[in-house]
């Protein structure tokens, strides 16, 4: 079974290269989305974000936007709070890869923007890192999540710069022009990953 991990800032056009990913035939992973399962259905994580994050925690729901703000500014913080999240994401990232290992599925695509800093590259053959312009980027996530271009310019001063990604990644795919040549793009090349004998 060949393991793609996904990585790049929000807003980069993670999402378009993972449905690419799917029609292909791959199960994809969804870090974020299961960060925010976690964030509501696991106990234990919500109760060491409550005592390492005062306030953010209540009625038993964790208040996303307070806790964002808070970590978003500081770099310590974020790095307080992925130290706990990440072991969490990790575990179920590992029992979801079994599970399509077992059913025999060829190839498994993991999205993380923190893929690499939470070690889950090390599970990957490839890890493809996808990058676009800040101020494409900016737009989306405001679009897409209701967000001020204050809170999503904090979002993103807050994640790796491209460089990084160039420095870190085996692959990296350039989301800067339309959607249609972005999802060629993307196409040709985990075709190549997923197919062709190295």
């Amino acid at each position: 079974m060949k393991i793609v991990g996904i990585t790049g800032g929000t807003g980069s056009g993670k999402t378009t290269a993972l449905k690419v990913l799917e029609e292909l035939g791959a199960r994809v992973i969804d870090c974020d989305r299961l960060y925010h399962e976690l964030l509501e259905k696991n106990e234990d994580m919500k109760s060491e974000i409550d005592e390492s994050f005062k306030g953010v925690v209540i009625n038993g729901f964790v208040d996303r936007k307070k806790l964002g703000k808070m970590v978003f500014s500081s770099p310590d913080l974020l790095e307080k709070l992925n130290a706990i999240t990440h072991k969490y994401v990790d575990r179920e990232v590992k029992r979801i890869i079994e599970e399509e290992r077992q059913c025999g599925r060829e190839a498994v695509g993991i999205d993380a923007i923190a893929l690499i800093e939470s070690g889950l590259n090390e599970l990957c053959d490839t890890v493809v890192g996808i990058v676009a312009p800040d101020d494409t980027r900016i737009k989306r996530i405001m679009i897409r999540e209701g967000i001020s271009e204050e809170y999503a310019r904090l979002r993103l001063r807050a994640q790796k710069p491209q460089e990084w990604f160039e420095k870190n990644c085996d692959l990296v795919l350039y989301n800067n022009g339309t959607v249609e040549e972005f999802k060629r793009l993307c196409s040709e090349q985990f075709k190549k990953i997923l197919w062709e004998k190295v």
